[in-house]
């Protein structure tokens, strides 16, 4: 299946996240901010499908991730999540970058289902 790179700064949606992709057959690596998964990426060459970042994280924000990861690895594909109107409107400016905003609280069904629709969409 698909290697996925999660950044998220909440230790108990990070390992939800990942334990449900990993249920679905995916390989996942988690990083506990933008920076951290900015060094994983530089780490392991780009080598991820997907990027799937929280908004609003400390050290590194998803915006600032989503623009080095969309610069240095286009072939990512991008998804972010947040629980904040405000910064789904700072999303709002990338569309041409990312392929979705998910919108917390989610259920895992739905981010599941989200993950499985971005990696089978045709690429933009």
């Amino acid at each position: 299946m698909a290697r996925i790179l999660i950044a998220e700064d909440d230790e108990a949606v990070r390992s939800l996240v990942a334990r449900a992709l990993v249920d679905d057959g995916h390989e996942t690596t988690t990083a506990n901010d933008g920076a951290q998964a900015l060094d994983l990426l530089a780490q392991k060459s780009g080598k991820f499908d997907l990027l799937l970042t929280d908004i609003k994280m400390p050290v590194m924000d998803g915006i600032a991730l989503s623009l080095a990861t969309a610069r240095d690895h286009p072939d990512i594909i991008i998804m972010m999540m947040t629980g904040y109107a405000d910064q789904r409107e700072r999303a709002h400016g990338l569309d041409a970058l990312i392929h979705d905003v998910i919108t917390k609280p989610f259920t895992l069904a739905q981010i599941r289902g989200a993950v499985k629709e971005a990696l089978t969409a045709p690429r933009r």
